[in-house]
């Protein structure tokens, strides 16, 4: 703008601050109301930042970064202290619940009393002290979360003068100063960007004396300073490019200036830069005449205040959506998370995110009851599945077996273990799913002598397996296939969940804690000692409860051989379909509850009744040890079953002599049907019930003279 002719005036105009968001800031904004905020809208301390142009065709705008927030709730969002590239100003954001909620707020009001806060920072002092909070900024916001979309509005509250002031003079600086007092200025516009004590301090001002030098000092110093100087100039860092308008900042400045030190005429200069250093030829020195308005002098009278952000010259919100933007698996991770970090808003606020996501569960199945349990743990949380199958998918299998597709029969059909990770990854690309294709070891299926170096392999590869994961489910066909992985899931105190299914029941059940709930890591100790502590601890857990009981111990035979000699029906799984997945759901649910139990696997069986219907101090509810359902009679019921000193899979007997022989035990008790049951006493038990006989008195005693005659 050209120096005004002499006598005119035109009324001060100012370019708008122009907003700008990074993505950063929405992720933390989402993370906080998630993991943190939950349904609480309170308003919440944030951080802008800015700094002085530095092009001649673009402005700089207020930014928030991911820093902006605080990363807990009990901080204060970042600043930048001594950052010359971005200034830190206050700000606060409200964030609703509902978009309904975004667009009920009163704007109004909400300007209003962020334009008090500066009102009362003038007249305090504090912003003579802390000049930055003459940029205070207000941000009202909602966060769609299922569709990553964020309505916002800015507001940057500016106290009206009324009148307005007018424009003397406005033009390049280099015009305005001597050719002394430019580089003085310049020179000392420098230094007090450089300094780190100073470079994001926005206002200041500027006393140049009579031999040309100029000086930079705080407002706070005005006071003292402002006889002392040829001339004085009031200064801001500027973010506006325009030639002929000053930048928004100016607006409170000059409301400081007229309220606090009742100047009436007051010069200004419009800091701007390029590349790094004072540019006085873009920068813009300005004089403005203030009538000041009545009532200012009084601290209760709240002038009038104007700021929200135009969204396209329309007094409208602006909106932004980050999902094509984002990594799909991020979304995916995202999305999958959301149902979860939602029940810890206000129906679950205790449940552990961290133990579901860090768990390793072992599936050992990867049939029907396999394939919808691995779903069901994807839904709670679980990352980290393996699952174990020789099988391969066959035609009848897609329909029940919800991973997989008519694909994965094709061309003799791919293993199943392989074709469900693949299923996982597709369904859920973030899922850290493992195959393996391995046969279980089974009693009562004799192994050739050529053979068993590859059994003994693969029982290796099983104990490995149950020893390196948190949670083994045993989904198999047979109930042979349960045994080993009992055994050995007792061996290291796994949590072993059981699924079984017959053609319209099913079982559930958790099994009980091993005959020892001390480290099973020393496989070295001496075999009179272990014995010794196994017949102390056999049936009861450390806190001197009795066990729970695994699947196999109400048997009172051994596992043996389960498929041969069977007709079509009898070598299928035939169930009713509804059947697998209410058992795979119930089993999922069923290690959610072990895992939020204060005792985990050592807690107490609790059997549902009308009693205890919600009296359980547990979050999760009660936690049962058996679930037996029946189709048939659309019926359920709860059971205990506590554990067997004969147990063929866990008892201490048999976990005593697996601890002590190994693998020539699992050969024996592979190879010898009756072996386990001589070992446990089975045997001994089944020989003094065919000795036992009752005698029935077929006679009767009763005459006939004692009935009554009708």
């Amino acid at each position: 703008m050209a120096r005004q002719d002499s006598g005119s005036s035109s009324l001060l105009k100012f370019a708008p601050f122009q907003s700008s968001v990074d993505e950063g800031f929405w992720h933390r904004l989402s993370s906080l109301k998630l993991n943190k905020l939950g349904i609480d809208d309170s308003p919440i301390p944030i951080t802008g930042f800015y700094a002085p142009c530095s092009h001649s065709q673009v402005s700089n705008h207020l930014t928030l970064l991911a820093e902006s927030l605080p990363s807990e709730l009990s901080e204060q969002s970042a600043t930048s202290q001594g950052n010359r590239n971005r200034c830190s100003v206050p700000g606060i954001v409200y964030n609703t619940n509902t978009v309904e909620s975004f667009h009920a707020l009163d704007k109004m009001s909400l300007l209003k009393a962020e334009a008090k806060k500066i009102w009362d920072d003038i007249h305090s002092g504090k912003a003579v002290e802390d000049s930055s909070v003459l940029s205070r900024f207000l941000l009202i916001s909602f966060a769609d979360l299922k569709k990553w979309s964020f309505h916002y509005w800015f507001a940057f509250p500016a106290l009206v003068l009324d009148p307005p002031a007018t424009l003397v003079d406005l033009r390049p600086a280099s015009h305005w100063f001597s050719l002394e007092e430019a580089e003085s200025i310049s020179a000392a516009c420098n230094a007090w960007r450089n300094a780190s004590s100073t470079a994001d301090v926005p206002f200041f001002f500027i006393s140049v004396d009579s031999n040309s030098h100029a000086t930079i000092k705080h407002l706070k110093d005005w006071e003292t300073c402002k006889h002392d100087s040829h001339k004085l100039l009031f200064g801001f860092y500027d973010p506006c490019h325009l030639p002929n308008n000053p930048g928004w900042p100016l607006r409170n400045l000059l409301a400081l200036v007229c309220a606090r030190w009742d100047i009436t005429s007051v010069r200004f200069l419009c800091y701007r830069e390029n590349r790094g250093f004072a540019d006085l030829g873009a920068s813009l020195v300005g004089e403005a005449l203030i009538a000041v308005p009545q009532g200012w002098r009084d601290h209760h009278s709240l002038p009038n205040a104007v700021g929200w952000e135009l969204n396209r010259g329309k007094k409208v919100p602006r909106g932004i959506s980050l999902a094509k933007s984002m990594d799909p698996t991020r979304l995916a991770v995202s999305a999958a998370d959301l149902n979860l970090k939602l029940m810890r808003w206000r129906a679950l606020p205790s449940l552990d995110l961290n133990i579901l996501s860090t768990l390793k569960c072992l599936l050992l199945g990867a049939g029907t009851l396999g394939c919808q349990v691995a779903r069901m743990l994807m839904a709670w949380g679980v990352r980290r599945i393996t699952l174990l199958d020789n099988g391969r998918v066959a035609m009848s299998n897609p329909l029940r077996q919800s991973l997989y597709t008519l694909d994965d029969c094709l061309n003799g059909g791919d293993f199943k273990a392989s074709a469900a990770v693949k299923s996982l990854k597709r369904i859920f690309p973030a899922v850290e799913a493992v195959s393996v294709v391995m046969a279980i070891p089974m009693p009562g299926h004799p192994v050739p002598s050529q053979e068993e170096p590859g059994v003994l392999d693969d029982f290796r590869r099983l104990h490995d397996l149950i020893d390196s994961h948190d949670a083994i489910f045993l989904l198999t066909d047979t109930r042979e296939s349960r045994w080993l992985p009992s055994l050995l899931c007792a061996n290291s105190n796994k949590i072993a969940i059981t699924a079984a299914l017959g053609f319209d029941s099913f079982l559930v059940m958790r099994h009980g804690a091993g005959p020892l709930s001390s480290n099973h890591n020393s496989k070295d100790e001496a075999g009179s000692s272990l014995s010794a502590d196994l017949d102390k601890l056999d049936l009861v857990d450390r806190d001197k409860s009795q066990r729970l009981g695994c699947y196999f111990c109400n048997d009172v035979v051994a596992p043996v051989d389960s498929t041969s000699n069977r007709t079509l029906d009898q070598q299928c799984t035939v169930t009713r379909p509804g059947l697998a997945p209410i058992a795979s759901a119930l089993a999922v649910e069923l290690l959610v509850g072990i895992l939020h139990h204060p005792q985990g696997i050592f807690a107490e069986a609790e059997v549902a009744s009308s009693n205890n219907w919600g009296s359980t101090e547990q979050p999760l509810g009660i936690l049962p040890h058996q679930i037996r359902g029946s189709l048939s009679q659309f019926s359920q019921m709860t059971l205990i079953g506590h554990s067997s000193n004969s147990c063929t899979a866990c008892c201490g007997t048999v976990v005593s002599e697996y601890r002590k022989r190994g693998m020539e035990f699992i050969l024996q008790a592979i190879n010898h049907p009756t072996y386990l049951e001589d070992l446990t006493g089975l045997t001994e038990l089944m020989k003094s019930a065919s000795s036992f006989n009752l005698d029935w008195d077929n006679e009767t005693d009763v005459d006939d003279d004692e009935f009554l005659e009708i």
